[in-house]
Parts: C-alpha cells; structure tokens; sequence
C-alpha cells in the first residue's frame, strides 16, 4: 500500500496544470511559450494573472493533498513517509511522467507540501511572494524570495528537524532551478509580470 500510495503521489504531482489550462483558455502549448517551463511562474507571465491563480491553487494541492492524508491512510508511523510523500509529489510536478519528465520548477507544489507541515511559515512565505511580486513585478524573484525566507521561518517556530531540512533542500533546489532566472535578473532581462513574451527567454 505505502509504495502504490507514493506512485500515486509522483502521478499527481505530475498532472500537468498549466498545460492543460493554457490548452483550455488560449489554445497554445505552455512549453513553446515564454520560458517553455509547465510551472505557475511561466503560466503568471503567459496566460496573465487569472488563469495562472487557479494553476497556482491547484499546484499547491498537488503538494498539500499526499502530504496531509497518504500516511494516514496507509497507518504510517513517524514523519518520515509523510515527508516521502510530499517529495515524490514535488518530484512529480518537477519531472512530470506525463511530458518526458519535463515540467515546472516546484515551488508551488512544495510550498503545497510545507502548507501541510508548516502552515504558519507558509503563510509568511506567501505574503512575501505577493508583497514582491505586486511591488517588482518579479514572479521568478519572489519565487526564490519565498523558498529561502521558508526554512528561516520553520527554524524561527519549530527548530531544526526534518521538516526544516527538507525545508532547506527545497530551497537550494528552487535556486538551482531558477540559475537561468538569477542570470536574467542580474542583467536587468527577466520579464516582468504582465508582459506578454513575444519570444522565448
């Protein structure tokens, strides 16, 4: 039951949200869009704010749903399925089996899985994504913001742990998958929020 269950996790992190609504909503495929990447910040700079916040909802979701409620259902003891869990989601999402194992960057999923640990760092994280992104208009900046102030607020409340190394982990893994972003950003290129990308970047 464990092993089906974290297949199961890895399969619906993988569900490919931003492709499906922007093949809903535009019409187009994401990944010969903007950045190519099947993640909510590419569909933030594609599709613009209201078909990317349902993407964003539901890719929290992917995170959250097996992180709350698989170890439960298989009677796991401890936290270390529930953590296994949340990553096969996160790895799901990141290296969907549904497109090559090509799809988004991880951040909302993993912030999917910490809102199931860690609700109250979320939060926090949370209103520092959208504090950035409403005042630079840097989807990509707020999204590393977000991943690196997380393991400060979980250490802040609950000490080190394993909910704060995996906390860690995942946000050295956004900053590596964001390398292209940082570059962009550090020679003033990357897109703003609310621009169309004629072109990929």
């Amino acid at each position: 039951m464990t092993y089906i269950l974290l297949a199961a996790a890895y399969l619906l992190g993988g569900i490919p949200t931003s492709f499906l609504v922007a093949r809903a909503v535009k019409g187009i495929d994401l990944r010969e869009h903007g950045s190519g990447n099947l993640g909510a910040t590419n569909a933030f700079r594609v599709l613009g704010w209201k078909p990317a916040v349902p993407i964003f909802i539901v890719d929290i979701a992917k995170g959250w749903f097996p992180t709350a409620f698989f170890a439960a259902w298989d009677g796991a003891t401890g936290m270390a399925w529930t953590l296994a869990y949340g990553v096969a989601a996160v790895l799901g999402h990141v290296f969907s089996p549904y497109f090559g194992f090509r799809g988004g960057k991880g951040v909302a999923t993993g912030a999917g899985v910490f809102l199931a640990l860690a609700p109250l760092a979320v939060a926090i994280g949370l209103t520092v994504w959208i504090a950035l992104v409403a005042t630079t208009g840097y989807v990509s900046l707020a999204s590393i913001t977000a991943a690196i102030v997380l393991p400060i607020a979980i250490v802040s409340f609950q000490g080190t742990g394993p909910i704060f190394w995996l906390s860690l982990a995942l946000a050295l893994f956004v900053l590596v998958s964001h390398r292209a972003n940082i570059g962009r950003l550090l020679r003033g290129e990357e897109h703003r929020f609310g621009r169309r990308e004629r072109e990929a970047s």
